[in-house]
């Protein structure tokens, strides 16, 4: 069986951290012997090139300098700040469906996988309806939310749906946008853990720690993460990029409630937020002198990153539906903190509930509520059975629901009956 994934977005050199999911994803998919290829646009003008074994074939949309569109920070973030960038979806769908139906007429993929069906579902379906190769799309929410800005992607998104012959969803929320929007038949995809992000492992079997949020890469040296010891200051940890769906302003106004010799405040990671955070915080510690200190460690090597996990108590996404209506589809991150050991305090946003069942694998509050925030981290410092009772529901979230070989089974599953229907 032969599969070609399209993106926006796929590492262009092995230490780079971008989509790690999906990586890991491609990874996994070859291991249940899957052939893949990979369709990416390219990157200030990167040619096509292998990772992890996987020819990712980048197709060109403009002069090297600008293609920026894509990597290292969402597309609709970068276009609201540069309008000009919007010029450039043209040559990107056009040159992108170009290179689609090369790819089909010569290497004659089974399946065609395309994630962010906005637009990647027009880039594909060129080749899809000339070749009669059954389309799967994947959605991960944000081209969902995007139609609260941007009215005239609900029709396009629509007839997309009606096109493919399977529909992925990361999440219970993002499927039930898709059904809002048509109804359709929508298979459950997330992800998991990305701590083994291309299969590293160090030589004790024991994950590498990367972490796509803060834009690090992996070490040469991986390190090994061990049980963390509950000593001194609750230590309360955030890790992620600074943008505004993170919710963090809520984070560091949740420390005016949390006493200063009893908590830390642990933010991790950079991002176009960073220096308002820093000034929010400062006004929190001037109008509070007693509250929870607040530090902001910057980006970190994984050593330290490590470090980070193996000291906290407790690990939070405050996350919130911010302004352009975008939030957290997922939440990887969580899995993987669970899996490092962490209890969980999260918003009660997106798809997190499929992640975190409140009071049993985790911990979840209102959106944008310092005070719901404060209440948990210190109901959690307060009883330690209430923590080990919470990783016990974490781990068995995560083997019911987000382990690589049952997602890989369940995506099989789907390639092996859409190429069986259209026999």
């Amino acid at each position: 069986m032969k599969v070609l994934v399209i993106g926006s977005v796929y590492p262009r050199f092995q230490e780079d951290a971008e989509v790690p999911w999906l990586r890991t994803s491609v990874a996994h998919l070859k291991k249940a012997g899957v052939e893949i290829q990979v369709l990416a646009p390219a990157y200030k003008g990167l040619k096509s090139h292998d990772i992890d074994g996987t020819h990712v074939n980048r197709f060109r949309y403009a002069p090297a300098n600008w293609e920026i569109l894509t990597h290292e920070e969402g597309a609709p973030s970068k276009m609201a700040s540069k309008p000009w960038l919007q010029l450039l979806a043209i040559p990107y769908i056009i040159n992108g469906f170009i290179q689609c139906i090369r790819i089909c007429r010569k290497w004659k993929p089974d399946v065609i996988h395309a994630h962010w069906p906005f637009p990647h579902a027009y880039i594909a379906l060129g080749a899809a309806k000339l070749f009669r190769i059954p389309l799967v799309l994947n959605f991960h929410g944000a081209e969902l939310l995007l139609i609260r800005k941007k009215k005239w992607v609900k029709p396009l998104l629509k007839f997309a749906i009606g096109q493919a012959q399977a529909i992925f969803a990361n999440s219970s929320f993002t499927a039930g946008k898709i059904k809002a929007l048509r109804n359709a038949n929508v298979e459950w995809s997330p992800y998991g853990t990305t701590l083994e992000t291309s299969g590293s492992t160090n030589s004790t079997g024991s994950p590498t720690l990367c972490h796509p949020e803060q834009n690090e890469v992996k070490s040469k040296d991986p390190v090994t993460i061990v049980p963390h010891p509950v000593n001194g200051k609750f230590k309360i940890l955030f890790v992620g990029r600074h943008i505004e769906r993170k919710g963090i302003c809520y984070l560091i106004e949740a420390a005016k409630y949390l006493p200063r010799d009893q908590f830390e405040i642990r933010i991790v990671g950079v991002g176009d937020l960073t220096e308002q955070l820093h000034v929010i915080a400062n006004e929190v510690k001037q109008s509070n002198p007693d509250s929870a200190e607040i530090i902001f460690t910057g980006k970190l090597s994984p050593e330290d990153l490590a470090n980070e996990y193996k000291t906290a108590n407790v690990f939070t996404l405050p996350a919130i539906v911010d302004s352009k209506g975008d939030t957290e589809g997922l939440g990887v991150v969580l899995i993987e903190a669970m899996e490092l050991g962490l209890p969980i305090v999260a918003s009660n946003v997106g798809g997190i509930p499929d992640v975190v069942i409140n009071n049993e694998s985790g911990i979840l509050v209102p959106e944008k509520d310092p005070v719901a925030l404060a209440d948990a981290f210190k109901r959690l410092a307060a009883d330690p059975s209430l923590t080990e009772r919470l990783l016990a529901g974490a781990q068995k979230r995560i083997s019911e629901c987000f382990t690589w070989d049952g997602i890989i089974e369940r995506q099989v599953e789907v390639y092996k009956r859409v190429i069986h229907n259209k026999k």
